[in-house]
């Protein structure tokens, strides 16, 4: 997304200071929609979630933090469909959905280089399920989080196209404007209304499903921007904020005020989609895992040994180097 980036990728270089990329700003898209998720889900499990709210909101973006501190990490935050197919042809015909026949096809490699995003959700599922069959308190908080992160990233049309931040077509910040942006201005005013959690049949299919409506989106990602900025003068397209103690440049309230209506909710509507499929995937693993009593777990606080991994998570990140692709 990435619903968002480590930073608000808005800001662009102006000259005056800027706010340092690892500030954790553009955070805020992946946190509410992991804390939304909770309310989607039955009894049985609702009570153990409601319990780690605060977890299961803070740590919806420990897959960011861990882009600085683990290689190989980026590319499950993605799929750039375009470089598989040309003009023309179906994508999803042209991509394999499962990953062995994918690796055969593409190599692995290659996948590694361009994105896995719908893959690495449905193995995030099975640490899930595994995690509930243990009844691991740890586990389950950790990839209950990450996989919602996960599913949020697929949401976003952005996160399907080799032109991920509008650097092939002259429109660089355009990624952080989407995800971060403008759901910073615009989550207050939504609906989250998107009902009960639902079990998913095909894990597998149902993250390509989420990757395909994202990818149907992009055009009209990238188009609406063009319109837009046609129709806000040059001098209005961008303002300078305060935040923190730096002034920094960034998409003005008229112009995204203006995108935002031009999409017509689009928004909106992939947050919605993701908060109702985070909440199904959870229900799913409790389910395939054999729908375990998660009363046995309340009541109980994450084992010093977890905390002490998130400690050396938060330091990597606020001291390491980024790995990956940066969309600034």
């Amino acid at each position: 997304m990435k619903i968002i980036l480590l930073l608000s990728a808005i800001l662009v270089s102006s000259g005056l200071n800027r706010v340092p990329e690892k500030v954790n700003w553009g955070f805020y898209g992946h946190k509410k929609i992991n804390r939304l998720a909770i309310f989607t889900l039955p009894s049985e499990m609702f009570g153990f979630y409601k319990e780690h709210v605060e977890y299961i909101t803070e740590h919806a973006v420990d897959p960011d933090k861990r882009r600085y501190a683990m290689d190989g990490e980026a590319p499950c935050h993605y799929i750039d469909l375009d470089h598989f197919y040309h003009k023309g042809e179906d994508p999803y015909e042209v991509m394999p959905k499962k990953w062995n026949d994918a690796v055969e096809k593409f190599s692995e490699d290659t996948l590694m280089a361009y994105g896995i995003v719908p893959w690495h959700i449905q193995r995030v599922k099975y640490k899930l399920q595994r995690a509930f069959e243990r009844k691991n308190l740890d586990l389950i908080l950790k990839y209950s989080a990450d996989i919602g992160h996960y599913i949020g990233d697929a949401h976003v049309p952005l996160h399907t196209t080799e032109n991920y931040n509008g650097q092939m077509t002259n429109q660089k910040g355009i990624h952080g404007l989407w995800e971060s942006r403008l759901v910073e201005i615009n989550a207050d005013t939504y609906d989250y209304f998107v009902g009960k959690s639902t079990y998913v049949k095909d894990v597998l299919g149902f993250a390509w499903e989420a990757v395909r409506g994202s990818h149907m989106a992009l055009d009209s990602v990238l188009s609406m921007e063009v319109k837009t900025t046609s129709e806000i003068p040059s001098d209005r397209k961008y303002s300078y904020e305060r935040r923190g103690n730096v002034t920094v440049k960034a998409y003005s309230k008229e112009f995204c005020d203006l995108y935002h209506q031009k999409m017509n909710g689009m928004v909106e509507r992939r947050m919605k989609k993701a908060i109702i499929a985070i909440g199904s995937i959870w229900y799913t693993a409790w389910v395939d895992a054999g729908q375990p009593d998660l009363r046995q777990l309340q009541n109980t606080a994450p084992s010093q040994e977890l905390v002490q991994e998130l400690e050396a998570l938060d330091a990597h990140f606020k001291n390491g180097e980024h790995k990956g692709r940066i969309c600034d």
